[in-house]
């Protein structure tokens, strides 16, 4: 058995998010078809594991996978397989030979983030796949302030949905930037950390767009971290314009060496 990394790319409009589902179309479930049928449908059949789920409309810039094949195949060779035989909203990017030990979600030690906001008084309808939508002005500068509050270890209870699975809300962010995209009239969130729960980027964009309108004060993310209270968050932002842009592995991520813990995978 050969052990291949295989970072990918997929636009998140037409999946119902990466985790397999009976009868939903996932990108799990695609690859994991397609991986087999490569392999003439092996027995037992080849588990995909991803480095985490993301959800429906919600896409990737490079989500990673491993899975172990049956045969060795070169590298260039799985890359070009896989490519011929995945649908148009998905692309492999990378496909490396992996370690024995090595696992797609296991050894992740940080991911990264990126969300686009919209910020055109009226619904672009070719943006609508692939950003929010916040139509109301906004002060950067305040966002900007507002962002450092987020930076660092928190717990995180406010800014997890409901259905989140996950023993403890604490995680750490390590970076959280927002500019302007002046050419296309977006904002353009990033976050890095050692690890995201569910619904979390998108209620912390919620918060933040609402804090550049001035209907929050500036600094209301230190009040919902004493409070713990989902619906005093809000609002949670589409999750058309959110974007997994990295996956950090150990030896990748040289500040921040260590793999998430158990408890925050």
């Amino acid at each position: 058995m050969q052990r291949y990394k295989v970072t990918l790319m997929y636009d998140g409009t037409a999946f119902a998010g990466f985790q397999r589902q009976p009868d939903k179309r996932t990108v799990e479930g695609v690859l994991t078809k397609i991986v087999n049928k490569m392999a003439k449908q092996p027995d037992p059949a080849i588990v995909v594991y991803g480095s985490g789920r993301t959800d429906a409309g919600v896409h990737a810039l490079a989500q990673v996978v491993h899975f172990d094949f049956p045969f060795e195949i070169p590298a260039e060779n799985m890359h070009k397989g896989l490519n011929s035989m995945l649908p148009l909203d998905m692309e492999i990017t990378k496909v490396e030979i992996a370690a024995s030990d090595f696992h797609a979600r296991y050894d992740v030690s940080g991911k990264r983030y990126l969300y686009r906001m919209d910020l055109g008084e009226f619904r672009n309808p070719f943006k609508r796949n692939y950003t929010g939508h916040w139509k109301f002005p906004v002060d950067l500068a305040k966002i900007n302030v507002a962002l450092q509050d987020l930076v660092g270890e928190h717990d995180y209870t406010s800014f997890v949905a409901s259905g989140a699975q996950t023993r403890t809300f604490v995680r750490t962010i390590y970076e959280a930037t927002c500019r302007i995209d002046e050419h296309n009239n977006e904002l353009i969130f990033e976050f890095y950390g050692n690890g995201f729960m569910y619904n979390q980027v998108r209620i912390m964009v919620g918060v933040l767009v609402e804090i550049g309108s001035g209907t929050r004060p500036v600094h209301d993310i230190l009040r919902l971290y004493q409070v713990k209270d989902r619906k005093q968050a809000r609002r949670t932002a589409p999750a058309a314009g959110l974007y997994l842009k990295h996956v950090y592995y150990l030896g990748e991520d040289p500040a921040h060496p260590t793999k998430l813990p158990p408890h925050q995978r």
